[in-house]
């Protein structure tokens, strides 16, 4: 599956538990791991103050080798530490595309709010702007494993949510994973003024079983049997609650629904999935 995983690194509590989830995936899978570390010179800055530079690199370069020999030391396996000048974005997606990288791993603030901000920059903007697969790690070090155990995948029948749902099974395939696939049914009277009638509801109904019946089909062609499930509300909250109800340690989702001629506000599900989410989410291009 993911043969070549890049971790975006910078030494704060969020990229090191994205670092030992990357970790624990090569040594259960194999692979190769990248870790890449940004330092960012301000013009202005640094004309003012140009030895900073100079220290800046320095503690960067002693940051990655440190961080490379602990890999080697903890897990067994080689790692390869990368230290770049650029802004943090563009050095991951640059490297991410130099290394031919088929995963990046991220961390990200769990806080929650509108301001996309809120989520990290960073982080938000690798994920709309990678050309593959973006994993991003919700949790503490000690409980980065790199396996999943229960898997949730929001599914709309559109082409974004069917890869989402082949990835998910590929990972099922892998660590036997159980695969819960979700619908959910817009509450279209909040939208419109309209009132629901029950024939209105069982049509919507019909349609939902409908799509999931074609979740279990691209699961099947697979060799996986997934569990369905759907709810009523809006996607990316019932995404957030189903996740916390059924205990899934792992949100596989598409990239749909970017909204906006400007990809950098994502303004979409799949933000706010990462958001507010308590598990790991891993987005799938």
């Amino acid at each position: 599956m993911y043969k070549t995983l890049l971790v975006g690194y910078d030494d704060s509590k969020y990229s090191k538990a994205a670092l030992m989830e990357a970790a624990n995936w090569v040594r259960r899978h194999g692979g190769k791991l990248f870790l890449a570390h940004a330092v960012f010179f301000d013009t202005e800055e640094f004309g003012i103050a140009p030895d900073q530079q100079e220290k800046r690199l320095k503690i960067g370069g002693k940051l990655c080798q440190e961080t490379k020999e602990k890999i080697v030391s903890e897990f067994g396996i080689e790692a390869t530490s990368l230290l770049c000048e650029g802004e943090p974005p563009e050095v991951i997606l640059d490297v991410a595309e130099g290394k031919n990288a088929d995963l990046v791993v991220m961390g990200t603030y769990g806080r929650r709010g509108l301001n996309r901000l809120l989520m990290g920059s960073v982080t938000s903007s690798v994920v709309v702007n990678s050309k593959v697969d973006v994993l991003v790690v919700k949790k503490p070090c000690t409980e980065c494993t790199g396996s999943y155990k229960s898997i949730l995948v929001p599914f709309d029948g559109s082409a974004f949510s069917k890869k989402a749902l082949t990835r998910a099974c590929q990972l099922s395939a892998i660590d036997s994973s159980e695969v819960t696939v979700l619908y959910s049914m817009p509450r279209y009277e909040e939208m419109v003024e309209f009132f629901m009638t029950s024939s209105i509801r069982k049509s919507m109904m019909q349609e939902a079983k409908k799509i999931l019946d074609t979740a279990k089909s691209v699961a099947s062609a697979q060799g996986i049997t997934v569990k369905t499930e759907i709810r009523e509300g809006s996607p990316s909250e019932e995404i957030v609650k189903a996740s916390s109800d059924l205990k899934n340690d792992l949100i596989v989702i598409g990239t749909y629904g970017w909204r906006g001629v400007n990809k950098a506000i994502m303004g979409s599900t799949t933000e706010r999935v990462i958001m507010n989410a308590k598990c790991p989410v891993l987005v799938v291009k």
